[in-house]
């Protein structure tokens, strides 16, 4: 493609996307390049065997992790990134979460809470953030958790939810880890590129999987454009790299490393470092009785004893928390269980471990690798061991039998990393 445009956005998640609308008002020239396609309306996307029995609209793309072993993270190429498929849950980050703290392995923002709250206070205009009352399933759990004593406290929780999905039970049992089919949960596509789509600055190409940055021979730290998997160029003045925590380090590690950067730039070997997931489990809790919630994820649970965590109800109905039920138990037996149980799911920050990396180029070429360890930290894998160890025990204690279960490295839907910004070389 010859045309040069002002800004090339490589990813249309939430910050290509954020990024997109952004420039395209202001009268930038936009090219915004998403490896995906659109996702089809048809019903399939809220489908409990398409999506989570089959993931066909999961990416398939094989990892190694620390000892070599492959796997498939849980990433998602469409328009909209991953934001069709989170749970809707948008809370801010508390002022103090912006500060070092080094007991617990947390780096110091570069900006302060201040700085980003008109940022937070236009996204949740754009997406529609609201709060939902809880449903009685729920007022009941909660009143009983936070009476027992154990310093549990619940406050609302934040979703990006339209009012109108209670209406639609089909969106309302399936809207956490599945894609809206009639809009009802804000995502980057629907609350900000729709918003833009027709201006005549903005050009959106989908199914262009960008491999290589393209820079000037001369002064290789300026980038000039990108090349995608089929051979298509693209120039820009200037690339905005947002494929997300584990893409965008493994592209621009390739680009570091092609254009010699690497030995040049003095924290190059930064780059895809203190990769962080959080700790994650999930949580069932058994009743005798069916539940007859729909939302369900209407209230966020914290405990002071636990600073770094924090519980979601799951957004799940009986059909989907079935899945979550080991396979040696009958479907059959599974379902009434599903039917009968209530899901959570339990949080902690992981602070940074620079050991903790993607790295594009491994000994064996065929694969990137996520090298990540919890054990790197000690604080929140003790934090995570006794939030997990609580609650369970907080719910058995007001009778309802529990049972967790550890999220593993493929679950990379809270994945976030860190790049180093200089302007100076060796």
């Amino acid at each position: 493609m010859n045309e040069c445009y002002d800004v090339l956005i490589v990813g249309s998640g939430a910050g290509g996307s954020a990024a997109a609308y952004r420039l395209a008002n202001a009268g930038r020239r936009v090219l915004l390049l998403e490896k995906g396609r659109e996702l089809p309306r048809d019903g399939s996307t809220l489908d409990v065997d398409k999506v989570i029995r089959q993931g066909i609209f999961k990416s398939k793309e094989r990892w190694f992790d620390k000892n070599g072993q492959t796997f498939e993270p849980e990433e998602y190429f469409n328009l909209g990134g991953k934001t069709k498929w989170y749970g809707a849950a948008l809370a801010r980050f508390e002022p103090h979460e912006f500060e070092a703290e080094p007991a617990h392995q947390c780096l110091p923002w570069p900006i302060a809470y201040r700085e980003l709250e008109p940022y937070y206070e236009q996204a949740e205009s754009l997406l529609g953030v609201h709060q939902f009352e809880p449903e009685p399933d729920l007022q009941t759990i909660v009143g009983k958790l936070t009476r027992n004593g154990a310093g549990w406290n619940a406050r609302p929780l934040a979703l990006a939810l339209d009012s109108s999905i209670v209406e639609h039970r089909e969106e309302a049992a399936h809207f956490d880890a599945f894609a809206s089919v009639k809009n009802l949960k804000a995502d980057s596509q629907l609350a900000l590129l729709e918003r833009v789509q027709q201006l005549p600055n903005l050009t959106i190409l989908t199914g262009q999987a960008v491999c290589d940055f393209i820079f000037d021979p001369e002064r290789p730290e300026r980038l000039i454009g990108v090349r995608a998997e089929e051979g298509d160029e693209f120039q820009a003045d200037t690339v905005l790299l947002a494929a997300g925590a584990l893409h965008s380090p493994r592209l621009l590690q390739g680009y570091l490393a092609d254009s010699g950067l690497a030995q040049r730039l003095p924290y190059a070997d930064a780059v895809g470092r203190n990769y962080k997931s959080h700790l994650l489990s999930a949580v069932l809790a058994f009743s005798a009785t069916p539940k007859t919630d729909l939302l369900r994820k209407t209230l966020l649970l914290l405990n002071d004893r636990l600073p770094h965590s924090s519980i979601q109800p799951l957004g799940f109905d009986g059909e989907l928390l079935s899945t979550l039920i080991p396979g040696f138990v009958p479907r059959g037996f599974a379902r009434a269980l599903g039917h009968r149980a209530y899901g959570f799911f339990l949080q902690t920050e992981d602070g940074s471990d620079p050991a903790n990396r993607v790295v594009a180029q491994t000994n064996d070429a065929r694969y990137p690798q996520l090298d990540y360890d919890p054990a790197r930290l000690p604080a929140a894998r003790e934090e995570h061991r006794r939030l997990v160890r609580d609650f369970s025990f907080s719910l058995w204690k007001i009778g309802l039998p529990a049972a967790a279960k550890g999220i593993p490295l493929a679950g990379t839907a809270h994945a976030c990393g860190r790049f180093c910004c200089v302007n100076f070389f060796r």
